[in-house]
């Protein structure tokens, strides 16, 4: 398909591009697909002018009507608080967004850092507002260590998840974008004004594709997770009730066709069944624990998580017919060696052997002539016997 970006951003029609779609960043809803299609159709401009015409082959052209006489954002305003607007076709828009095809938004008002770059590798990490210490310990430690990695974390900017994740990746000295859905000057929470502000004059950014002093709802909430889940090559979800917002972002991301992936929780937590729905139900999602495995699935070819190290126990190093021996040893009162011979259902001869070796590699401690008890614990440590 032919989008209007790829027709008309570049050349003397630029200006009128832009101007047409902060026009439609005011008059229009985010995720409008029928306009949407009608922009990807006949541009921007003739699109404005046809709703200004109260032209009826704009579906709901009333509609949009309703706030012909609203203020346009002021790029000059913009610019005061170190913002900007771009759009399709600018040297930093975003390409990945493209994929939205006919909700690819009209544009993005952007504070901070440039978003192309930021977001060329990024993973986003969401989750419940009211989550649980588990869950914002497990999203802080997975945006510090992705940012550690170079990796840019991309959420929603709400509590719980969602702020722990931004925070984890400030705290390290990472990059961080959050995408909101409400104006970039605008701190929705109250609660995470602090964190906005820090964003910005950090290495992150703060972005929106509806115009400054603008106020978020429900709908605007959920088309900002398509946003969220368009930019970044992964969405990993921490914690999710089972009608959590985050599973709406999930939705988007698998049907971009980008790597969903989602932390594991307690059985017993209703913050991570939506998490477990998941991994259980949706055959994409893959389960991650730790940063390294985030890489190994977003990552370049090559880029594979280290196994967990685990220590051989000197029990390991044990033959089968030593380790029934040693089983046969009791921990607590010193057993001789016939009660061990028949526990163990093995030959005397050849349990006389094993259990001098055991005591020599100090698994077992002999107790008078004939006696024999376990050393707690030392089977269990590394080494060989």
């Amino acid at each position: 398909m032919g989008g209007l970006g790829e027709r008309s951003v570049t050349g003397e029609n630029r200006e009128s591009e832009r101007a047409a779609r902060l026009r439609l960043s005011r008059l229009a809803e985010p995720g409008d697909r029928q306009l949407g299609q009608l922009v990807r159709k006949f541009g921007a401009p003739t699109v404005v002018d046809r709703i200004g015409a109260r032209d009826t082959s704009v579906p709901g052209v009333d509609n949009y009507l309703t706030r012909w006489d609203e203020p346009v954002a002021d790029l000059d305003g913009l610019a005061a608080i170190d913002g900007r607007f771009i759009i399709p076709g600018d040297s930093e828009w975003p390409t990945q967004l493209d994929a939205l095809d006919d909700t690819v938004p009209w544009g993005l008002f952007v504070r901070g850092c440039d978003l192309r770059l930021s977001v060329l590798r990024s993973v986003a990490i969401v989750g419940a507002r009211a989550a649980t210490q588990y869950g914002l310990h497990v999203a802080s430690e997975l945006a510090s260590d992705l940012a550690d990695r170079r990796w840019t974390v991309v959420s929603g900017g709400a509590y719980g998840i969602d702020a722990a994740a931004h925070r984890g990746a400030l705290n390290c000295g990472g990059s961080t974008v959050a995408v909101l859905a409400c104006g970039v000057d605008v701190s929705y929470p109250k609660g995470n004004a602090s964190l906005f502000e820090r964003i910005p004059t950090q290495g992150g950014c703060l972005v929106a594709e509806l115009p400054p002093g603008t106020h978020p709802t429900k709908p605007r909430f959920l088309q900002r997770n398509r946003l969220i889940a368009g930019l970044t090559r992964a969405t990993v979800v921490v914690e999710a009730a089972d009608r959590s917002g985050a599973l709406n972002t999930a939705a988007f991301c698998r049907q971009l066709g980008r790597q969903l992936l989602a932390v594991p929780g307690p059985v017993t937590s209703a913050m991570s069944a939506g998490c477990h729905r998941l991994l259980r139900d949706d055959d994409p999602a893959r389960l991650v624990t730790a940063a390294d495995e985030i890489v190994e699935e977003v990552g370049p070819i090559g880029s594979l998580a280290m196994l967990p190290m685990i220590v051989d126990s000197v029990r390991d190093g044990l033959d089968p017919t030593s380790l029934r021996v040693l089983e046969a040893v009791p921990s607590l009162v010193a057993g001789g060696l016939a009660d061990i011979v028949r526990d163990a259902g093995v030959e005397r001869r050849l349990v006389a052997g094993i259990i001098l070796r055991l005591v020599a590699a100090g698994l077992v401690q002999q107790v008078g002539d004939d006696g024999f008890r376990l050393i707690h614990g030392a089977g269990d440590r590394p080494g060989s016997p």
